[in-house]
């Protein structure tokens, strides 16, 4: 570092990663929270709409607008992604954007919030326990134009320019974590670095046929070097065939250049702006990349519509705006729904890779039960009518999230019962009369 800033530089760099006391922010969802979160907000993030800084870090686990996917806890200068968003979407209109190595979610969930509705996210996340933490953060956030799967970069090779834009916050040597996670001190070292840069260029590689011609690369790191960051894009632009974009900053936000005066790129050092290490280049694909072969429909009786699904009448009234979805099948024993102008864009991505989500889970079906589902419940697009609902005290929300079982007053009906917490629904439950079943996802709980 000492290298790369002069020795002064680096000197306040290496006290601000040796300081403890780190910055907290949030980011609001605006489908649901407009401004209050409960919590004492400091200031905003400059880059970002919707991104908070706190006063103090307080304990989120006991929140349950939190566990509404009211807000998300997110570091604030992962939030300049916002910024790279404004700068791309005055140029072409996305309508295909692929987070891939998306867990746990935090940049996914901001790319949704400012993706226009009708406008397809797919959220990937190679190893699969990460895809769980990833999609169960996705559904909390509650968009309905998602697809979230969990693929090695090499397996999305069949979508031949498919994708408008391509977010890689790549896998790096942490150093831009140093004062957060101890355990990237002591994982790091020069040979880390090296495995990291070429590992983050064997990602690229092998993404970068799915991303269409004119599209956008959003490359970021969490580490400060140049050859996990500045050597990589000049690679990715000579070798494949990209140019880097500018992107318009503040001077008031602290953020630095290349730290040889040579390419438009982004540096966050802790010593300079209010969060921790970030690296991001905002790059157009300027090579040809043939469009993925599409099969037409035939004509007569293959476009006739699918027979209609068991229970498919009923739980289609759930969601708002229902005309405008489809509702399918991903197994025997649910019923889900995605937008029907996205429907063939997700069944093309799904037919490619392992998928978890796509759209909204709607209903189990058993017997003849439909049992509503918790990610219906946190939908942005779940009816207000559909489901009676039980307001519930904090000590109660919070035994909800314990998925503990409790008694609801008497003028609570009896069925499947909208548990929210100052009107923000936190998931079902199934009033018997003498106590309520809470239908909490067994994986989600609060443990302690």
């Amino acid at each position: 570092m000492t290298q790369l800033l002069g020795t002064e530089e680096a000197t306040a760099l290496c006290q601000a990663i040796s300081e403890k006391n780190t910055p907290t922010s949030v980011r609001l969802n605006p489908a649901k929270l407009s401004e209050h979160v409960g919590i004492d907000v400091e200031t905003q993030v400059p880059w970002c709409t919707a991104g908070r800084y706190l006063t103090e870090r307080p304990k989120f686990t006991y929140d349950p607008l939190l566990h509404a996917g009211c807000y998300y806890v997110q570091e604030a200068a992962s939030m300049f992604i916002e910024q790279a968003y404004r700068v791309l979407s005055q140029d072409i209109v996305p309508t295909r954007l692929l987070d891939l190595c998306a867990a746990p979610g935090g940049k996914s969930t901001l790319w949704r919030s400012l993706l226009p509705d009708g406008a397809l996210l797919v959220a990937n996340e190679p190893i699969r326990q990460r895809a769980q933490v990833l999609n169960e953060n996705l559904i909390k956030w509650g968009h309905p134009d998602i697809v979230c799967t969990s693929a090695f970069p090499e397996e999305f090779s069949g979508l031949s320019g498919f994708f408008d834009v391509i977010a890689a916050d790549v896998p790096c040597s942490g150093e831009g974590m140093f004062r957060k996670d101890e355990g990237a001190i002591s994982e790091w070292s020069p040979e880390a670095v090296d495995t990291c840069a070429s590992r983050q260029w064997q990602i690229i590689e092998s993404i970068w046929p799915t991303l269409r011609t004119g599209g956008y690369l959003v490359y970021s790191t969490c580490t400060y070097n140049r050859q996990e960051n500045e050597e990589n894009v000049c690679r990715i632009c000579n070798e494949l065939g990209a140019e880097p974009v500018q992107i318009p900053v503040e001077e008031s936000w602290g953020i630095s250049g290349d730290t040889r005066g040579e390419l438009p790129v982004y540096h966050f050092f802790p010593h300079k702006t209010k969060g921790e290490g970030l690296f991001l280049a905002l790059l157009r694909k300027t090579s040809e990349t043939p469009p993925m072969k599409t099969k037409k429909n035939k004509k007569g009786k293959d476009q006739q519509k699918s027979p209609a699904l068991r229970g498919g009448a009923k739980v289609v009234e759930w969601l708002k705006d229902n005309s405008k979805f489809k509702l399918y099948m991903p197994d025997e024993e649910h019923i889900a729904a995605i937008r029907e102008t996205l429907f063939d864009d997700a069944l093309c991505v799904s037919s490619q890779v392992r998928t978890l989500n796509a759209g909204i889970l709607l209903a189990e079906l058993k017997g003849k039960k439909m049992i509503p589902q918790h990610a219906l419940a946190l939908s942005s697009f779940l009816e207000d009518s559909a489901f009676p609902r039980a307001e519930l005290s904090l000590d109660e929300a919070l035994s909800y999230l314990r998925r503990e079982s409790f008694s609801l007053s008497s003028d609570v009906p009896r069925g499947y019962v909208l548990a929210v917490y100052q009107d923000y629904p936190l998931g079902f439950l199934n009033n018997i009369g003498a106590r309520a079943n809470n239908l909490y996802p067994q994986e989600w709980r609060i443990r302690n």
